[in-house]
């Protein structure tokens, strides 16, 4: 899943190759992929681009008095080209969900929003104001905007473990599930310890990592093209999905648990004592 890191590169990307550019036609392939319906998506036609943002992991474009904004989700990503094919595109069932013509169609640069899978969760909104889209009214502080005292005001109380804590949106906005891998690895923290029992020195080692970890995959990321993100992110990892290799940190062997859906990792020695984790294909309780 594009996490804030990729998300701030292609809006980045977004903000260098398209504002300035006028909307000439945006086909739609997968109709469930749109949210909204009022105003309609040929409201774009015409309008200048004349922004680029994001909001914890959405990403959107400003045009005229409308935005439109997408949700990449697990298996969403969006595709830059220097100049796309004019045809309209066809619904069915390729990995294209929509396409932004910017400028004439046929001889202009424009982008798709793929998704790959066959679970589609892929999101795109049409809307006058981003505060109308559920999930972003909804976001905590941006990652990249807690200090120290911020981070503590919101664990204080907190019964949850902290790896679901950092990943909820609703209390921070841009984490998932990789890079708090990655910044829990960093501050020596069990994904298993409760938020609001961390002490104070546990609470300003877990801001430095949140800090360190994001602000390097953002410069890493930003400046680089859509085809080369998840590549640079891969490259980066320490942790997060490199279940059996060593840490490279300590050298102890990265471990994994996993859930229905999805699995984390991490490394005994630096993070939990020494301690396995049980995982819940090999126990119904986690330890």
């Amino acid at each position: 899943m594009p996490e804030l890191p990729e998300i701030e590169a292609l809006v980045d990307h977004l903000r260098r190759h398209a504002v300035g550019l006028p909307v000439g036609r945006v086909d739609v392939a997968a109709l469930s992929v749109l949210k909204t319906f009022d105003p309609p998506i040929n409201a774009l036609h015409g309008q200048v681009v004349d922004g680029a943002q994001r909001w914890g992991k959405y990403l959107g474009l400003h045009a005229g008095q409308l935005f439109l904004i997408a949700h990449l989700s697990r298996a969403g990503w969006l595709r830059w080209s220097d100049q796309l094919a004019p045809a309209p595109l066809r619904p069915g069932k390729g990995p294209i969900a929509l396409r932004v013509h910017l400028g004439t169609p046929g001889s202009a640069p424009g982008f798709d929003l793929t998704e790959a899978g066959t679970q589609k969760r892929l999101a795109v909104w049409l809307v006058d104001d981003p505060a109308k889209v559920p999930g972003i009214a909804a976001l905590g502080p941006d990652a990249l905007d807690v200090s120290a005292d911020d981070l503590a005001g919101l664990l204080a109380g907190n019964t949850g473990r902290i790896k679901s804590v950092i990943t909820d949106q609703k209390v921070i906005a841009g984490i998932g599930n990789a890079y708090s891998d990655e910044i829990l690895h960093v501050a020596r923290l069990s994904p298993f310890a409760t938020a609001g029992k961390l002490t104070e020195k546990q609470l300003i080692t877990l801001h430095d990592a949140l800090v360190s970890v994001l602000t390097d995959a953002v410069s890493r990321s930003v400046g680089q093209q859509a085809a080369t993100l998840k590549g640079e992110k891969r490259s980066g990892l320490r942790v997060h999905a490199r279940t059996g290799l060593p840490c490279p940190v300590c050298g102890d062997t990265v471990r994994e648990v996993s859930f229905a859906d999805k699995a984390f990792q991490y490394c005994p020695a630096c993070q939990t004592g020494g301690k396995v984790l049980a995982d819940r294909r090999m126990s119904r309780l986690l330890k």
